[in-house]
């Protein structure tokens, strides 16, 4: 998720924990949406809290190549994630907890459509009661480029 417009910009499921590599390929997905082809300028905090997928050293180097700065939250201190925690909180509230899941496939599919919808309709206090894309929409017709405000 990126700090500044809160756009989910990839995401993996899993019926259990995730490995480095799953980590890894939501990395890469999230830094090709948000910079094309393109790797930052400079580097990009990419703010996790300390699962072992996140803190391994596969991890932490492939960050690095691919123009992020891996940062971990304080153990136990969930509050230290907020944003990532509200995120969590809002899609178990207002997609999961009312989403078919008849099975996995099904339950794959409409979690897409809800990251889709959450990036395209639901509103946030902290951009103005827009959504992320309304959100980066506004900034581009202003002139502002949605790279200039990054943590991914």
């Amino acid at each position: 998720m990126d700090c500044c417009d809160r756009e989910a910009l990839h995401w993996a499921a899993s019926n259990g924990g995730y490995d480095s590599e799953t980590v890894q390929d939501v990395m890469l997905g999230a830094v090709e949406r948000r910079f094309g082809s393109n790797l930052p300028a400079s580097p990009v905090e990419w703010l996790t809290d300390n699962g072992s997928a996140y803190r391994s050293h596969q991890t932490r180097q492939f960050a690095r190549m691919v123009g992020l700065e891996p940062k971990h939250t304080a153990v136990r201190s969930p509050e230290s994630n907020g944003i990532a925690e509200s995120f969590v909180k809002t899609m178990k509230r207002d997609y999961i907890s009312i989403m078919p899941k008849p099975d996995g496939l099904t339950a794959v599919k409409n979690l897409a459509e809800a990251f889709e919808h959450y990036n395209e309709w639901h509103p946030h206090s902290a951009l103005g009661y827009r959504s992320p894309r309304e959100y980066l929409r506004r900034r581009a017709s202003n002139g502002l480029s949605d790279k200039k405000c990054m943590e991914i």
